[in-house]
């Protein structure tokens, strides 16, 4: 039979590996990948999920077909120039969705073109 100072023991011993094992977990989380892995856009029409891995590896479509700038190539979120309601100079950036990402499919022949094929309620 067991006695009660080696049940403490084994206790003291099951708390202090269910310590270690959380604070193991907790500091070695795997590092955040370089690019997103998905993005789900909120909007009025429904939220519209867009996968990188599809359009930059399955089709190999450059960073710069979509994140473009005239100056400098650099990468730049669409939000940083195209605001909720566009003007004259830039279009709105759902317009600037819908004309870059349904061109393209449009232009290819493949991915979806028609509105609830994106946008899920």
């Amino acid at each position: 039979m067991t006695s009660q100072r080696d049940l403490k023991i084994a206790i003291i011993i099951m708390i202090i590996t269910l310590i270690t094992g959380i604070v193991c977990y907790a500091a070695f989380t795997p590092p955040a990948p370089e690019e997103p892995l998905r993005i789900m856009f909120q909007n009025k029409g429904g939220k519209v999920l867009f996968t990188h891995s599809v359009h930059t590896g399955d089709y190999s479509i450059d960073c710069l077909d979509c994140h473009h700038n005239i100056e400098d190539d650099e990468t730049y979120n669409c939000s940083a120039c195209h605001e909720e309601t566009g003007d004259e100079d830039l279009p709105s950036r759902a317009d600037a969705f819908h004309a870059q990402c349904k061109g393209c499919h449009e232009e290819i022949g493949s991915g979806p073109v028609e509105c609830n094929s994106c946008h899920l309620k």
